[in-house]
């Protein structure tokens, strides 16, 4: 994923905030933002030549600290008229498998207990459910606005780390 891809990448990440179950967030930043915020490896798109990009992934380090090097929160999104084709298996495949050549030993995200399709998706790509935040944040924009709101916090482990 580079500027080039941003337009289409933002507009994927626009529906999935107006969609209510994909993110906190209310609008989507500028790519310089969003780029100052992402690591630069592992960060991908999903192309489909005929459509362009069709879903991205791209990942955050938790913390600053040095101990924490290699635990990052990840976030995954589907062009809307793309969904249930494999676009996201295939972007967390490829993005999981990148992460463990960069050395990256945990990858973690929250989710929406409502997101069935993104909790059985971090499933099958061998995420775990490793605890439950109740009323976290509230939703500021969507079906669920002005509502508390709980998260699934999964991660996955790499088995190169020797930690899985």
């Amino acid at each position: 994923m580079d500027a080039a891809d941003w337009p289409a990448v933002e507009q994927i990440f626009r529906e999935g905030i107006e969609a209510g179950d994909a993110t906190f967030e209310i609008e989507t930043p500028t790519w310089d933002v969003f780029d100052a915020g992402k690591l630069r490896t592992p960060r991908l798109v999903a192309v489909d030549g005929s459509s362009g990009v069709v879903g991205w992934v791209a990942a955050s380090r938790v913390s600053s600290r040095e101990v924490y090097r290699g635990v990052v929160e990840h976030s995954v999104y589907v062009r809307e008229d793309t969904r249930e084709q494999g676009v996201g298996w295939a972007l967390l495949d490829a993005f999981t498998a990148a992460a463990d050549a960069a050395g990256i030993w945990t990858i973690q995200s929250s989710i929406f207990p409502e997101n069935l399709a993104s909790l059985r998706l971090h499933e099958r790509a061998g995420f775990r459910v490793v605890g439950y935040r109740e009323r976290i944040a509230r939703s500021r924009l969507g079906p669920h606005a002005g509502e508390w709101r709980d998260t699934v916090l999964v991660e996955r482990r790499s088995p190169l780390s020797g930690l899985d």
